[in-house]
């Protein structure tokens, strides 16, 4: 298994990106290529991985990049402008098939643009998707898609998202038969935008989807569903709000201890193995990342603001797609759902 991960991607490279592949190749047996500037790799790897220097025993290897993609550039341009920016040099090592998957904490948009540039989409599916696992209050996580890629879907694109998020939430997060939702503001079948309306029966009718109606926003975090599709408008929208949100309530609690006098601070003290174990649970940086779903390769695209931590588990999360073969799956289950071959009966 070897992985190329974007070392210059993301707001903390490359110093937390070579610190978690550092954690990667020793807890996952995985060999890592760090692809972008050799200098400023080789200064990390020093500290936290001095065994490269002999290339007998190392798992880490670097393939310098001359350029990157900063966080502000429109993708598409960039992408086309700097083939030799470190996230194009680090999909390219995964098509000419030196890698098995990459990983970026970089710019979502070039690292989305460059998988579909390089790899390209898989047959029979439009549009590849962002899928972000959101833990849940049950443990696990509801995985919801688009979370981004694509701020405009017909209802075959939601089709789509359905059979590739139900496959990746059984291989890799561990679903034995994952439940399906499409996100609307209502249970009922009726309820919902022209959008929601055309796709719901379209869902009802997949044979190879568990499809249990409609979700509501709430369902998300409560984990009634393991798969929730919707549109990259509304997935980014929810998803921003969600990490709003927990960092809100968590500065809320912090202020209300420190606020609050001795008894808050004893109170708090009680309760602080519980509320490390509830933090473990809810902790995003332990799914480290997105797969983009429907291209003809692994991409685990991560948050900008990334630390070692999140690198290790999105390489974690790389290796288990590839070991799964995800790629094959999603393949023979497009060929398997008739209605997704008829374009007359999806627009």
């Amino acid at each position: 298994m070897k992985i190329a991960v974007d070392a210059m991607g993301g707001d903390f490279a490359p110093e937390q990106i070579v610190k978690g592949a550092a954690w990667a190749v020793k807890r996952y047996g995985c060999e890592i290529v760090l692809v972008g500037d050799r200098t400023q790799i080789q200064t990390q790897l020093e500290k936290y991985y001095p065994e490269w220097k002999n290339s007998e025993d190392s798992k880490i290897t670097i393939h310098h990049a001359s350029d990157i993609i900063g966080m502000g550039e429109h993708p598409g341009v960039a992408v086309r402008r700097k083939k030799d920016s470190s996230i194009v040099v680090a999909t390219r090592l995964v098509k000419d098939g030196e890698c098995d998957a990459v990983v970026s904490a970089g710019n979502t948009g070039a690292a989305a643009a460059s998988a579909l540039f390089v790899l390209g989409r898989i047959k029979g599916i439009d549009r590849p998707t962002i899928a972000t696992p959101i833990p849940t209050a049950k443990g696990g996580a509801t995985l919801l898609l688009d979370s981004g890629a694509n701020v405009d879907c017909k209802p075959k694109h939601l089709l789509q998202s359905a059979l590739m998020g139900s496959i990746y939430a059984k291989c890799v997060l561990g679903k034995q038969n994952p439940a399906v939702g499409l996100l609307n503001i209502g249970e009922e079948a009726t309820k919902g935008n022209e959008q929601a309306q055309q796709t719901y029966p379209l869902l009802k009718a997949m044979k190879t989807i568990n499809f249990q109606g409609n979700a509501e926003g709430r369902d998300i975090p409560s984990g009634n569903f393991d798969v929730v599709v919707c549109d990259g408008f509304v997935g980014n929208i929810v998803l921003k709000f969600a990490e709003g949100l927990a960092k809100t309530l968590v500065k809320m609690a912090k202020d209300a201890v420190q606020n609050g006098g001795i008894l808050a601070k004893i109170g708090a003290l009680l309760l602080m193995p519980a509320l490390k174990k509830m933090g473990k649970e809810i902790d995003v940086t332990e799914y480290g990342g997105a797969p983009l779903l429907g291209v003809n390769g692994c991409c685990i695209i991560s948050h900008g603001s990334s630390n070692a931590k999140s690198i290790c588990n999105a390489i974690r999360q790389a290796c288990e797609y590839v070991k799964k073969d995800v790629l094959t799956q999603i393949r023979d289950n497009i060929d398997k759902e008739e209605i997704l071959s008829h374009d007359t009966e999806i627009k």
